[in-house]
């Protein structure tokens, strides 16, 4: 569609041209009128003779709109990833990371920061976090935490690791820890290292076959891939940032629950749970259309006759 001022400008020129020439038909006339007595009537030019600039202009044939065929495949990228960043599951949870066409082109590193980004920031993550806090504060996880040994001289000694504690500052502290956990793992996990690995870190929903296939295809794509050049191989990108984002957190987590292991127990735990989020990508999308009538963006869809 074509901007106003674009319009303006286009109509500028033919109005331009019949003003220019304008005075010299009218001096043209003169010199023809003061002729006219001494030359016989010449005929009436036609129709089909007169020239109209603005007529002539109007009258070209537009250009063609460009087809899906003929645009870049960044530009099919950035339809993709505009498109992406309006979808939310059940119109609530993001889906931003979600490819619902299985031929989606591959995006490049800005755009995979760019969903990272909108996704780590989205207020549904802020929200979850402030959830898990309570959860932590209910259940005092992080809390202080006493250890009892033996000394050399056979007296047992108790010792206090200080954690984040009650009140409204030990629940601010749980709350930006779970939302630090968060946004570690999804800008690890969904940018920096598809970036390096030129891995393509969307979810590429099946969304025909079997029950059965769907969901060992959801489970499967935890661990497996699709790639910048189209080929499928290992999500090393999603299982290394799991386990990068639990190395992180033992900066600001309490003293007795950081470590090695510790590390790889969170690494692992998230990783599993990835797999429910892939059943989710794959499956609530046909939930919300049979039930609530909506599609992924959340527009309604027409329902069909029983």
């Amino acid at each position: 569609m074509q901007r106003p001022a674009h319009r303006l400008t286009k109509a500028f020129f033919p109005l331009l041209f019949a003003a220019v020439l304008c005075p010299g038909a009218r001096s043209y006339a003169q010199t023809t009128d003061m002729a006219a007595n001494s030359l016989p009537d010449a005929p009436v030019p036609s129709a089909a003779t007169s020239f109209d600039p603005q007529t002539t202009s109007s009258s070209q044939p537009a250009a063609p709109a460009q087809t899906d065929a003929q645009k870049t495949q960044q530009e099919r990228a950035a339809e993709q990833v505009k498109k992406e960043e309006q979808q939310r599951t059940l119109g609530i949870m993001p889906a931003f990371n979600v490819a619902y066409d299985r031929d989606a082109p591959p995006i490049s590193p800005k755009q995979k920061f760019t969903l990272a980004f909108h996704t780590a920031t989205d207020p549904v993550a802020f929200g979850i976090a402030a959830l898990d806090a309570a959860y932590s504060q209910a259940t005092d996880a992080f809390g202080p935490e006493f250890s009892t040994n033996t000394n050399s001289a056979g007296v047992k000694v108790t010792t206090r690791f200080e954690g984040y504690g009650q009140g409204w500052a030990g629940y601010g502290k749980r709350v930006g820890a779970s939302y630090a956990d968060n946004f570690d793992g999804t800008m690890i996990g969904n940018a920096v290292l598809p970036v390096l690995l030129k891995e393509d870190p969307r979810y590429f929903r099946l969304g025909t076959g079997t029950a059965k296939h769907r969901i060992l295809y959801a489970i499967s794509t935890t661990f497996w891939c699709k790639r910048d050049s189209g080929s499928w191989g290992p999500n090393y990108a999603n299982v290394l940032g799991n386990f990068a984002a639990g190395g992180i957190s033992n900066i600001y987590y309490p003293s007795h629950d950081r470590g090695a292991s510790l590390t790889l127990t969170r690494g692992l735990v998230v990783t599993l749970e990835g797999t429910l989020g892939g059943l989710a990508n794959e499956f609530v999308p046909d939930i919300t259309k049979k039930y609530l009538h909506r599609d992924v963006s959340g527009k309604p869809v027409p329902t069909t006759a029983p």
